[in-house]
């Protein structure tokens, strides 16, 4: 039973669906709670954007720091064991934070939004381009944070919106299909790549 469990955690193509289905869920109850509000339409949509996204992104690097962990004590990690841990501590901690702040309806300053969306944009497609997928939310956050029409705001949402279906989609097929999904594969061939011989 422990075995199977610990194959599970090591395989990358469970943790997409998982995180999106966790997120799913957050956002859900989230819009449910927030229903009976003060919160302006745009505000709750903003809100929702930034706590799916930053569910999605913490999960998955919880998986990763949870996968890293084991291998370690399997002694089966490749690469660097401090590099590694890092990489996903700078993914848990921003995402963490921006789920965390919009559970709590707290609105972030400009500077904040900026900040951690660009952090986890440019972090993500550093440890490789099969990340891109993952990265383009945070560009719509923004895109709908600083938005001045309506219309506007109502397309960057419905683009969200499609992308993160189409993105839970291709996660289940490749879970279906039962090869990697690698959505982490950029932080092996990059601690590789960095790692003295």
């Amino acid at each position: 039973m422990l075995d199977k469990l610990i194959e599970l955690i090591l395989t990358e193509s469970q943790w997409m669906p998982f995180a999106m289905l966790l997120s799913f869920i957050a956002t859900g109850s989230l819009a449910v709670r927030q229903a009976r509000g003060a919160l302006s339409p745009p505000a709750r949509i903003l809100s929702a954007m930034n706590l799916f996204y930053g569910c999605m992104i913490g999960i998955m690097g919880s998986g990763h720091l949870l996968a890293v962990v084991i291998k370690i004590a399997q002694g089966t990690l490749e690469g660097s064991p401090l590099l590694l841990l890092l990489l996903g501590i700078a993914l848990v901690i921003p995402a963490g934070w921006l789920a965390l702040r919009a559970i709590r309806h707290e609105q972030l300053t400009d500077g904040q939004a900026v900040a951690v969306n660009i952090w986890l944009a440019i972090f993500l497609i550093a440890l490789g381009p099969h990340n891109l997928p993952l990265a383009a939310p945070a560009a719509l956050n923004l895109a709908y944070r600083f938005h001045s029409r309506r219309a506007v705001g109502w397309t960057v949402a419905t683009v969200a919106a499609a992308g993160y279906l189409a993105l839970f989609v291709g996660s289940l097929i490749f879970f279906a299909s039962g090869k990697s999904f690698e959505e982490f594969q950029g932080i092996g061939e990059y601690s590789q790549a960095v790692t003295p011989p």
